[in-house]
């Protein structure tokens, strides 16, 4: 099998996900961050009643139309407790912010307006203009309204007007659900002791993030040691659970230690591709088993992450009707680069800020995908094409952006 380009292979992982369709009622507070699964509309009318907009008096426009108008104050109407009778000719109703405007009144004077008087009564020092001051009833939206449509991703404004329209719950779609395998006799969990031949496992706790962070749920499965059975009960545990996605962590290749492949082959997974024209992350897995889309990602922990963010993170959004984050910029080379091979490449580098607002991006000179503390100190992916000619400082080059 010859190595698949990344734009292809990602437009075949993509075409064999069918989206969630699966909906739930949450209620607001853990609302946050979901997808909308229908058109939202509103139980009422906001305002519900003609509202003051500022701290005043409510009176009539015609009665205040020159400056020096002498007018008597009735009464007083707040947020909460409005005035309850009507405002007639020569009559203010003293009004503060979000309170009702009585009956009869037109305009609001604003209190800085009205020199008051010692009987009780106020002298205008502006002339007012009907309407003036005033939130009409349904000025925001009506009951009725379809104010939010299905398909955006809730965030504080969104949570904010729902509550506004009077709803306690919103229909989301579900989250896509997750299920981590980690690989290989090699691997300890953090904070055990590794023996004369093993490491740290540390890719899990990267691509559960990384999932989280695109709003799925995340099963982690454990470390399996490179036993058939042992793969073949961890692929059984992912399939019972019922997940979207299940995300090998290494194994996937085809060496008398990769076992993953030919076990979920064994299960019934149809193999779709393994082998991807891009460094690092070359033996890439992809294949499908019943309804649960599978996705292998090379044991290397940079390769894993870099992997991750090219397909996991784009299938997730797919699967959950979301936008793909945008993470491609330009930036220019503050380094030469060497011309590319057949792969397509993905450089490790450092951003900075310049003053012609374009930025700057220096790649760090050692490149080995092993090496986890330069990842970790890396703003962005310089992506070199397959065949790409050597690049001189100075060009510019694109660039995948890597914080959140």
């Amino acid at each position: 099998m010859s190595l698949l380009p990344v734009e292809d292979a990602l437009a075949r992982l993509l075409a064999a996900a069918v989206p969630i369709s699966d909906r739930q009622e949450v209620p607001l507070h853990e609302a946050n961050g979901r997808v909308l699964a229908t058109d939202l509309r509103s139980r009422l009318t906001q305002p519900p009643f003609d509202a003051s907009a500022m701290d005043g008096y409510a009176l009539r426009a015609s009665d205040a139309a020159e400056i020096g108008s002498i007018l008597t104050v009735i009464g007083e109407s707040a947020a909460g407790h409005g005035y309850a009778g009507e405002v007639g000719p020569g009559q203010a109703v003293r009004i503060f912010t979000g309170a009702p405007v009585p009956l009869g009144a037109d305009s609001i004077l604003l209190q800085e307006d009205a020199e008051k008087l010692d009987d009780g009564r106020i002298r205008t020092t502006f002339a007012v203009s009907a309407g003036r001051h005033i939130r009409p009833r349904g000025q925001d939206f009506a009951e009725g309204d379809a104010a939010l449509s299905a398909g955006i991703r809730l965030d504080y404004r969104h949570l904010t007007l729902s509550a506004a329209m009077n709803h306690a719950t919103l229909s989301v779609y579900r989250r896509p659900r997750v299920a981590i395998l980690a690989t290989g006799d090699e691997l300890v969990s953090p904070g055990g002791q590794p023996g004369p031949s093993q490491i740290i496992g540390s890719n899990t706790f990267g691509i559960a993030a990384l999932a989280r962070d695109n709003g799925a749920e995340v099963l982690d499965l454990g470390i399996v040691p490179d036993d058939r059975e042992l793969l073949r009960q961890a692929i059984e545990s992912a399939r019972s659970s019922g997940v979207d996605v299940l995300v090998t962590l290494g194994g996937a290749s085809v060496g008398d230690h990769d076992l993953v492949q030919s076990t979920l082959v064994a299960a019934g997974m149809q193999l779709d591709f393994w082998r991807i024209a891009m460094r690092p992350g070359k033996p890439l897995m992809v294949g499908r088993l019943d309804g649960m889309q599978v996705l292998g990602l090379p044991g290397n922990p940079i390769s894993s992450l870099v992997c991750g963010l090219l397909f996991m993170e784009p299938l997730l959004a797919h699967l959950g009707r979301q936008k793909v984050r945008e993470r491609m910029s330009t930036a220019r080379l503050v380094n030469a680069l060497p011309a590319n091979d057949k792969r397509q490449d993905y450089v490790r580098a450092r951003l900075s800020d310049a003053n012609d607002g374009i930025r700057r991006v220096e790649s760090f000179g050692k490149q080995d995908s092993s090496m986890m503390r330069i990842f970790s100190q890396s703003d962005c992916l310089i992506v070199r094409p397959p065949h790409a000619p050597a690049a001189d400082a100075g060009e510019l080059v694109p660039v995948m952006l890597l914080d959140r």
